[in-house]
């Protein structure tokens, strides 16, 4: 369980890049909602703890329990859909002991977890249509939960991550190919149905957020939340009118931006900070999904390597699609951003991620 480690294998580079992009989280969401930043304070504190804490247990050994996390993150799930709180039409927290906690972002570190295990459990078989059957299975039963709630997005999420793990794990080039050569022509048939009548695919709140981006001047309460958002992120210009400022003109003043300290705290961040300010959060999720990436990529298990591609590729999605949503390139959909966004779940289970990490970077090839 407990292995000894040596300081100097330690990846102090990456612990740097969470903390800062934490730090500019807590001040930017200390402007959007003063009322939530003490708590986000505390989440980053608790986090940090149980990184460290994370950190020193061999991941290898947490890999043997992977079924029973698995099971552990149904059973949560499965709670949500029969005793969970209801927050604006959507049923995707379970209250626990009086602490609100979001399942589905625990579940995706359990998923990728789960799958570090068993793709390197089934390294030589991984493009055989039975470990392909198996493994789409086992993700469509949490897949499925997730969507019901509903949480389009973080469903959407889900299997983006999942086809980037398995990617990772070495899926055959022809099964690739394959999947590449079949979407092609039902992605725009999927699209075409989509969009029509009396379609049974997406409920209507999603649907018209879809029609929303798409004609913005025909749906304008839903089109709304983007298109001040954008606004937001446009009059920040280079250096952004400055932390909690008080500007009457200010779009986050005067009460335009929805969700402001959690599904667009990038227009928050663009409106006070500036393009300058975006970009700083842009690279600092870039560097910590990098260096996901690069620990491993030197990882000393096939496990290992799929844990940390699985934790870089979680930072790297998600944070695209939240900074699209803010900026209009994709429908809204609610998604924090890693690190930045407010949210005690998604904080705590993204440090506990990075726990992993440091753990697979501490267990070097050389041992």
């Amino acid at each position: 369980m407990l292995k000894q480690y040596r300081l100097r294998d330690y990846k102090f580079r990456l612990i740097l890049w969470v903390i800062a992009l934490s730090v500019l989280g807590i001040m930017i969401i200390g402007s959007a909602d003063k009322d939530v930043q003490q708590k986000q304070i505390i989440g980053l504190i608790a986090g940090l703890l149980l990184m460290v804490i994370v950190s020193l247990i061999d991941y290898v050994w947490l890999l043997k329990f992977y079924w029973i996390f698995y099971f552990i993150g149904l059973a949560l799930l499965g709670a949500v859909i029969l005793r969970g709180t209801n927050v604006n039409g959507a049923t995707r927290w379970l209250v626990i002991a009086g602490i609100q906690i979001q399942p589905s972002d625990i579940m995706k570190i359990i998923l990728i977890m789960f799958f570090a295990q068993f793709f390197s459990k089934h390294e030589d078989d991984l493009s055989t249509f039975k470990t392909i059957v198996m493994s789409l299975i086992i993700l469509v039963v949490p897949w499925y939960l997730i969507y019901k709630q509903p949480n389009l997005s973080t469903s959407i999420l889900t299997l983006l991550l999942f086809a980037t793990i398995y990617f990772v794990a070495g899926l055959s080039y022809k099964v690739i190919g394959g999947i590449i050569a079949v979407c092609i022509p039902v992605v725009p048939i999927f699209a075409n149905l989509l969009l029509k009548p009396g379609q049974t695919f997406v409920q209507e709140y999603q649907l018209i957020r879809i029609l929303a981006w798409l004609y913005p001047e025909q749906y304008p309460d839903a089109a709304a939340q983007q298109i001040n958002s954008i606004i937001a992120i446009g009059s920040g210009q280079l250096y952004g009118k400055g932390l909690e400022t008080t500007a009457v003109e200010s779009v986050k003043n005067g009460n335009f931006l929805a969700e402001a300290q959690t599904d667009f705290i990038f227009a928050v961040a663009g409106e006070e900070l500036g393009f300058l300010g975006c970009c700083i959060i842009i690279i600092l999720e870039i560097l910590i999904a990098l260096e996901c990436f690069y620990i491993g990529r030197n990882a000393r298990e096939m496990s290992g390597t799929i844990l940390c591609s699985g934790m870089g590729a979680l930072i790297g999605i998600q944070s695209i699609m939240n900074i699209c949503v803010a900026t209009g390139l994709m429908p809204n959909t609610g998604l924090p951003l890693p690190f930045v966004s407010a949210g005690l779940t998604s904080l705590m289970t993204l440090f506990i991620g990075i726990g992993l990490v440091l753990n697979v970077g501490l267990q070097v090839k050389k041992y």
